[in-house]
């Protein structure tokens, strides 16, 4: 049977390397009649530049956000599907066939595809930041799709049927994180349903180090604290002095663990595991939301 056609949608901020490399893992996608790939450069003050046979690029220079770069990329094509993905990810060449082996069913408005952390590279130095991410699946669908009630799929790899886009807006192009969840949210409450595709997998590279595994968490806090504000009961605050002190014993506990056995990478995640939350928490603290540059 023919799968639907699908566009797929990649938002961009990044450097002119970057650009380039992002490009050339997507051209090997594998398309079909109808398909279309842009690449949507959100970058305020760079020109779009792509190489001969190299994806559409399109220009989103006014919002920083991905929301916002989705939206603009979803605006220029008119496919039943659209197929999310995030820059920092590597598709296999057969990943839109693999989302539609089984034909969804009417009322499915979302397929949240596989996402797997980066294997480690052999003979090659593995941070504790990436090794923390490959340990713990930080990535992985289960680790937000299994929040029960307030679970969500991620954008990272995600297709969405473009009619349930459209009837919900798209993305809230304000948010700097959490906006996927905040789809999800919006598509159920519209009666539309999530299912999972996890055969449909890309492997997302793991931040490197430690200061660029914090930022990224500081943000993700910050579009958690948005989401408890705006769907109270989805992702409710922990409570400080006694979180710091949960922190502290997990880790004191990982740690006596990890030397009882020898086991470096149960005194990694033991490590990690506390500041990667502590982190998250303090995140709540800033806005998670932009405005558009006059």
């Amino acid at each position: 049977m023919e799968r639907p056609a699908v566009d797929v949608v990649v938002p961009f901020l990044g450097t002119p390397a970057g650009l380039a490399e992002l490009a050339g893992r997507l051209v090997r996608l594998r398309l079909g009649p109808g398909d279309t790939v842009a690449i949507v450069d959100n970058r305020p003050d760079a020109p779009a530049v792509a190489g001969p046979g190299s994806p559409l690029v399109v220009r989103a220079p006014e919002l920083q956000t991905p929301g916002f770069a989705r939206n603009r990329g979803a605006a220029i094509g008119a496919a039943e599907w659209l197929v999310f993905l995030d820059a920092d990810t590597e598709p296999p060449e057969d990943l839109l066939d693999l989302y539609f082996e089984r034909p969804p069913d009417s009322g499915i408005g979302l397929l949240a595809g596989g996402i797997a952390d980066e294997p480690a590279e052999a003979g090659r130095p593995d941070p504790p930041a990436a090794r923390w991410a490959r340990l713990t699946a930080s990535m992985g669908q289960d680790t937000t799709l299994g929040l029960g009630r307030w679970g969500f799929a991620q954008t990272a790899n995600c297709a969405v049927r473009r009619e349930a886009f459209a009837a919900v807006g798209g993305f809230r192009e304000e948010l700097r994180a959490c906006e996927d969840a905040d789809l999800c949210f919006r598509l159920e409450a519209a009666g539309w349903v999530l299912e999972r595709r996890e055969e449909a997998r890309v492997v997302h590279a793991s931040r490197r180090t430690m200061r660029a595994l914090l930022e990224q968490q500081l943000v993700h806090g910050a579009g958690i604290g948005w989401l408890d504000r705006r769907y109270p009961g989805a992702a409710p605050p922990h409570r400080w002095p006694g979180f710091a002190l949960w922190g502290a014993r997990h880790a004191a506990a990982g740690l006596l663990r990890a030397l009882r056995d020898r086991d470096r990478d149960a005194a990694v995640v033991a490590l990690v595991d506390p500041l990667v939350a502590w982190t998250r928490e303090l995140g709540r603290l800033r806005s998670n939301t932009r405005t558009a540059a006059r």
